[in-house]
């Protein structure tokens, strides 16, 4: 089993920048892969990025030229650097860890809200 935890959500203002981070522990071993996925209010649950245990990186298009997912494989941390946020990108961010096609391990969720 492994745990998540999430840090780094909060308010901010349209254009501006958020960081983040997911630390993992427990029963980490190679192959797999983190990321992050978020929900906003209404809506479904969707992928955002995930980067695999090799440094192989995916994110959602839409989202490419303003989220960049990277990792500190020492501290099994992942980060999710948003950059130009927008209000629509207002919603809880949800860190996992997945082996296979299904996500084992999800955080808990943290909550970013971009709004003047």
């Amino acid at each position: 089993q492994v745990q998540l935890v999430e840090s780094g959500g909060g308010l901010v203002q349209p254009g501006g920048s958020l960081r983040l981070s997911c630390a993992a522990s427990g029963s980490i071993f190679r192959p797999y892969n983190m990321g992050w996925y978020r929900q906003a209010p209404g809506k479904q649950r969707e992928f955002v990025a995930t980067i695999s245990s090799g440094a192989t990186t995916s994110v959602k298009a839409s989202l490419k030229d303003r989220f960049t997912i990277s990792r500190d494989a020492a501290k099994n941390t992942v980060y999710l650097q948003m950059n130009s946020l927008k209000p629509e990108d207002t919603a809880v961010y949800y860190c996992i860890f997945q082996r296979g096609l299904e996500v084992d391990s999800w955080g808990q969720g943290t909550q970013v809200t971009v709004s003047s």
